[in-house]
């Protein structure tokens, strides 16, 4: 899975924003091992630039993510592994005795992220493609946009920890809504439902992504901006607000001695825009959360 030849996720950057772009449009975008391997790369390369401040994700043409890869089968009990899923496991390991879920494997990796992450959902995002925009910061879709949690129209459970993520996005009976009826949900029903806030014309989408984009790197510290993201979705499954408040008075002890806030103080004070000094994740606190951490083997 290393072969360079054959990449199907681009990465590239400009001005502290990095793009990650699904790159099997003839497929839809579908995910096969390969895909879910360089996503997870290209997502661990910008968190590790200094020089990122924010992620937009998005596909290349008509749809983001159409799901997984049929045609490649899956690796299940009774089967025998191919040399891409023995790699896999071989890297990613296993969970409850079983080859980790390739696409918990990406959801859970963009959790963790220290940047805010927007996704520009183009087309169609459906089955894991739909799971994929859950752990991102902000999801902006379009007039075209379809999203199906549709695993059990194809005898498969909720998978890529979507029944962990989307309750807590839209709400229980949402969720169970959606995930139960499997079927295609339109762009009006996504803002509706709370997955999304609007809707822009197709021809906006990106460009709206990137607005936003450029709304959190032109105008907070990237330090902040990391701390209070892992905050607000570890707060999600924190057992009591102690948990946060332990987290922020340590921030609040700490920040002011540090360059960002004495930066971002000056400058309200001078009435101008902020260029705050400090990098993510060479400035990232001890004391940040690190969510959500290592599971259970």
């Amino acid at each position: 899975m290393n072969d360079k030849s054959a990449m199907v996720v681009a990465y590239g950057t400009e001005d502290r924003v990095a793009t990650i772009t699904l790159d099997r449009p003839e497929q839809g975008n579908a995910m096969n091992l390969r895909l879910c391997t360089e996503l997870f790369d290209a997502f661990e390369r910008a968190d590790l630039d200094d020089d990122v401040a924010a992620v937009v994700l998005t596909g290349r043409g008509k749809n983001f993510c159409v799901g997984a890869d049929l045609s490649d089968g899956f690796h299940h009990a009774g089967r025998e592994p191919t040399q891409q899923h023995r790699e896999f496991v071989a890297r990613f390991g296993t969970i409850a005795g079983v080859p980790r879920d390739a696409g918990g494997v990406i959801t859970l990796r963009i959790a963790a992220m220290l940047k805010p992450v927007i996704v520009a959902v183009n087309g169609a995002a459906v089955g894991g493609g739909a799971s994929m925009l859950l752990p991102a910061d902000i999801r902006v879709v379009s007039a075209s946009t379809r999203v199906g949690f549709v695993f059990s129209r194809r005898g498969m459970l909720a998978e890529s920890a979507s029944s962990w993520f989307l309750p807590r996005i839209v709400g229980i009976s949402q969720a169970s809504e959606w995930v139960l009826t499997g079927r295609i949900i339109e762009s009006e029903e996504i803002v509706r439902g709370g997955l999304a806030h609007q809707v822009v014309p197709d021809s906006e989408l990106l460009s709206t992504a990137y607005a936003l984009a450029r709304e959190i790197v032109d105008n907070n510290s990237a330090v902040a901006a990391g701390l209070s993201r892992q905050l607000l979705w570890s707060g999600l499954s924190a057992s009591s607000p102690w948990d946060a408040h332990a987290v922020e008075s340590q921030g609040v002890f700490d920040l002011p001695t540090r360059k960002d806030v004495v930066e971002g103080v000056q400058a309200f004070l001078e009435k101008r825009t902020p260029q705050f000094p400090l990098r993510t994740p060479a400035d990232y606190p001890e004391y940040g959360p690190r969510w959500p951490g290592h599971g259970p083997q």
